[in-house]
């Protein structure tokens, strides 16, 4: 059984953007599609660490502001000609609220 962390409600992610959450494990981008769904990866991007939370959000892809590399909100990996990977987090959307998987976090927290 998952055990889910209670992160925020949906609303207070705009549309195609993201916030960065603290939680107890570390730092977590949290992106918001037009679409609705959410996704949570590292806020940092693979190339220098750029803060992926204050990126913009198209589709299902963030571009990170430093030096526009293109990440997969699904996959964590750079698209097109850029390689790299960051680690992402399983997300969802509960009665308006965003929940992430504290199991994973808490892997991420012991790596």
């Amino acid at each position: 059984m998952t055990d889910w962390i209670d992160i925020a409600p949906l609303e207070d992610v705009p549309r195609r953007g993201a916030r960065m959450v603290k939680t107890a494990m570390g730092c977590v981008a949290v992106f918001r599609t037009a679409e609705d769904e959410v996704f949570a990866l590292d806020n940092a991007c693979p190339h220098k660490a750029g803060p992926l939370a204050e990126g913009i959000v198209h589709g299902k892809s963030v571009t990170c502001p430093l030096h526009n590399w293109v990440i997969s909100l699904e996959t964590g990996a750079a698209q097109g000609a850029d390689e790299g990977q960051v680690a992402t987090y399983p997300a969802r959307v509960s009665d308006g609220r965003i929940l992430l998987d504290r199991a994973l976090l808490r892997a991420r927290a012991a790596a």
